[in-house]
């Protein structure tokens, strides 16, 4: 197929490199491949954001030729940070502490938040992005447009542009919209998630095709529209990161950011009771955790006596997040005990899965992911009340590492691959 006869598609987003983070992840990949399925993407985003984590490293992945448009934005973080920058920086990577700790000042900004920024703070964009876009889907007649959330008001510019110019209209949710787990931290009053609740109904109702990464979400929107709901998880692409080989220590480490409720106390309190009973694992066993870590989790691992055992990273780039998954002895992967959470697969997942590195998940009774990793054969998944099978589990790791038997036998993870995923995505654009 020639350049002049492939399909054009906009792509509207607000994650992009140098934005790091799962949520730049997804379409980077998209965008990557969909011209080998001849499909031109052209690429929208803010020109001026406030992103709360950056990896300049991603920029390297852009691929060359690939158009990119870009808007200047107004966000209210800046202002915010006049009053409280750390405060101000925390809840925009969506690190919201627990209610009985917030400052005065934290209360505050999540109430303007909630409510003065419906559906949320990048709301400013959506009328001059519309303004925009308008006049260069015309010039260039494109008929496809994909937004992508969260930031879910960016499905608002999608909702405008499909009235006025009646395009071809995917709307991607990488996460839920009123059902997502912080939506209740933002101390909405009754007008304000009527209002959510309004503007849901609108994107889900006028899209041409929804498209979910979850069947959980699936599930939920289907009891909301009848537009057609497509899943297309995120996925692993192939690297070029290579390790001399496993930590020597027991390493189980967290990769990516944990927030105040993401914090499982039975297994704190199951790694100090083996560390109390078995002499070997204690003169072995570290916890790392690379990423933003929440003060509340910090807390409670010191609290059950695992001060002198913790590794408290920090944010990494992407590659160096890769090498710490392919240098540990085990990863782990945890989700907030919550309904709300059945329906999140984080990103790092499915490169958890080609780390060769057995996974021990933590979250609610039949998620999504649970499904995954169980398929897949990669490891274990328990829920928050099975600390003996739990503790029994990581002796039984422990006892691998120390036969050096440790190690995973993948199976079925061609599916998650970016390029296969994008094979997908390319014929469901190609068959609207």
């Amino acid at each position: 197929m020639t350049e002049m006869s492939k399909k054009k598609v906009l792509i509207i987003t607000y994650y992009w490199p140098p934005a790091g983070g799962p949520g730049v992840q997804r379409w980077l990949k998209f965008v990557k491949y969909l011209p080998e399925y001849d499909i031109d993407p052209v690429v929208y985003c803010p020109e001026n954001p406030n992103y709360p984590i950056m990896d300049g490293s991603l920029v390297n992945e852009i691929p060359n030729n690939i158009i990119i448009l870009k808007q200047p934005i107004n966000e209210p973080y800046g202002l915010a940070s006049i009053f409280s920058k750390g405060s101000s920086k925390k809840i925009s990577s969506g690190v919201i502490p627990k209610a009985k700790k917030q400052s005065f000042i934290e209360k505050a900004m999540l109430y303007v938040r909630g409510n003065f920024f419906i559906p949320d703070a990048r709301k400013n964009w959506v009328k001059p992005s519309v303004k925009f876009l308008s006049d260069y889907i015309k010039e260039h007649q494109i008929e496809t447009i994909i937004t992508t959330g969260p930031p879910h008001s960016l499905h608002l510019i999608g909702l405008q542009l499909k009235a006025s110019l009646g395009v071809k209209w995917f709307a991607d949710f990488r996460d839920p919209w009123t059902t997502i787990g912080y939506h209740k931290d933002l101390k909405l009053t009754e007008s304000s998630k009527a209002k959510h609740l309004s503007l849901e109904q609108k994107v889900l109702n006028t899209a041409d095709q929804i498209i979910v990464t979850s069947n959980h979400t699936k599930n939920e929107f289907q009891t909301k529209t009848k537009q057609p709901i497509t899943v297309i998880t995120n996925g692993y692409d192939s690297h070029n990161v290579r390790v001399e080989g496993k930590d020597e220590k027991f390493t189980l480490s967290h990769i990516g950011s944990l927030l105040s409720e993401r914090n499982p106390v039975v297994l704190w309190e199951a790694l100090s009771e083996l560390i109390k009973e078995n002499k070997e694992f204690s003169e072995v066993f570290r916890l790392q955790l690379v990423g933003v870590v929440s003060n509340d989790v910090i807390e409670s691992i010191h609290k059950n006596g695992l001060k002198n055992y913790v590794d408290v990273v920090g944010y990494v780039s992407h590659d160096d997040a890769l090498k710490f998954q392919m240098k540990s002895q085990l990863l782990l992967l945890i989700e907030i005990d919550s309904e709300d959470t059945k329906a999140i697969i984080a990103g790092k997942v499915f490169e958890y899965l080609i780390s060769e590195t057995p996974i021990l998940a933590m979250g609610p009774k039949d998620a999504d992911v649970e499904k995954i990793i169980t398929s897949t054969n990669t490891g274990t998944y328990f829920s928050y009340n099975q600390k003996a099978e739990l503790k029994l589990q990581l002796l039984t790791y422990f006892e691998a590492f120390q036969n050096k038997t440790l190690k995973v036998n993948a199976i079925g993870l061609q599916p998650y691959s970016r390029r296969a995923l994008t094979e997908n995505l390319a014929k469901l654009i190609k068959s609207i």
